[in-house]
């Protein structure tokens, strides 16, 4: 398998200026450079950047994707918009960490692939993006499941969970390299883990969140609140200090998609403060065991609707086939006249037509109890056509004999 990495940047809060996209330009001249996109995938060599650098200095987001497993994305956000405090609860080392740069604060998410990741194109690398890019909005506004999926991606057998979710079991984590005992307490649960959006059911995809220990993670979490309506809003908005207000109306002038994040995430707050934690946190130990128990319930129903579908085929078939052989009864003797006929052609397509018909036979006479004259005319067949061992292979294989 050849080298594939693929890098996206994307800036969403200011536009690249035109000296920035030329520092840009002198380190690739192959990119697809734009005043809001840096995008360009490597079949050798390598990015001559440090991505970590490049969002602090130019971008809000970056996608990073390559064929031997390895899932990156970060997001920038100014300190007013994310409180680092709040990540604290969910960095691991494996799948998410926090990097303070200046007046900002940027989140890692990381996912790596330990059976040695698969084939990626372009066109799947670069809906990464797109399908991640509504995240950054959503954490700004106070909502903390990204960062509890990303814990999840770390507990997750293995460190991830197999595409499209796979089944999980217990009994293949290797314990010595579990840096979380079964006694770890999970982080405060946030609302709506039971309720992802498009770009959070993405998250759980790039970070490889194993299907069950997400099920089993969010029964516990409540329903997320309904949205403010425009009186909650006036009313709220009509209590604030003077001061507040003039500021806040200074950077939707200036900046309005932050300051529109800022504002909801300040309302909820205000209106419905988050608990610091869910009234019955879990140790991983029992997520563990629930998502086990959650997979052997989902083996066993789908191992037992797949057995229904069986007899539902095996059913519909024998009712056809009965159907079939009705339409045939009282026609033996035409049908042997035809089998005659059929393999006096000597072609072997015609062979196989004379099987069906001789099938048909066996089974007509089973209906009727005259297997024995059955036999006794596909023997004198098959010793009047004894040399022609393309048309016995043919008999042998469909196992006519009683």
């Amino acid at each position: 398998m050849s080298e594939y990495q693929y890098y996206e940047f994307q800036a969403v809060d200011r536009p690249l200026t035109p000296a920035e996209m030329a520092e840009l330009r002198a380190r690739s001249t192959r990119a697809n450079i734009t005043p809001t996109r840096f995008q360009n995938a490597y079949n050798w060599g390598d990015l001559k950047g440090d991505p970590l650098d490049w969002v602090e200095r130019y971008f809000d987001l970056f996608v990073y994707v390559a064929n031997w497993g390895t899932h990156r994305f970060m997001i920038r956000l100014p300190h007013r918009l994310f409180d680092p405090d709040t990540a604290r609860p969910y960095i691991m080392e494996e799948s998410l960490d926090l990097h303070r740069r200046g007046d900002a604060v940027i989140l890692e998410f990381v996912s790596h692939d330990d059976e040695g990741g698969s084939w990626v194109d372009d066109e799947e690398a670069a809906s990464w993006m797109p399908a991640l890019l509504p995240l950054r909005a959503d954490i700004a506004a106070g909502d903390r499941r990204a960062l509890y999926l990303a814990w999840l991606a770390g507990v997750s057998p293995g460190g991830h969970g197999d595409e499209g979710g796979g089944f999980y079991d217990a009994d293949e984590e290797d314990e010595d390299d579990d840096e979380f005992d079964d006694e770890t307490i999970e982080p405060p649960v946030p609302p709506g883990l039971g309720q992802l959006s498009a770009a959070l059911d993405a998250l759980a995809d790039f970070l490889r969140v194993d299907e069950d220990l997400l099920a089993v993670a969010a029964a516990s979490s409540p329903a997320l609140p309904d949205a403010p309506s425009s009186a909650d809003l006036q009313r709220w908005v009509a209590a604030l200090p003077a001061a507040e207000k003039d500021a806040l109306l200074l950077r939707v002038a200036s900046q309005p998609t932050p300051a529109q994040a800022e504002l909801l995430r300040r309302f909820r707050q205000a209106a419905a403060p988050l608990p610091d934690a869910a009234p019955e946190r879990r140790t991983l130990g029992a997520l563990r065991a629930a998502a086990a128990e959650r997979a052997e319930a989902r083996r066993r129903e789908e191992a037992e609707r797949q057995a229904a579908e069986r007899e539902r085929q095996a059913r519909k078939a024998a009712i056809a086939r009965a159907s079939h052989l009705d339409s045939l009864t009282g026609r033996e003797d035409d049908l042997w006249r035809e089998v005659d006929a059929l393999i006096a052609t000597s072609q072997p397509k015609k062979y196989d037509r004379a099987v069906e018909l001789l099938t048909d036979l066996h089974d007509l006479n089973a209906r009727q109890d005259r297997d024995a004259a059955y036999q006794d005319r596909l023997e004198a067949l098959r010793e009047r056509y004894a040399k022609r061992t393309a048309l016995l292979a043919r008999l042998d294989g469909a196992e006519l004999n009683a």
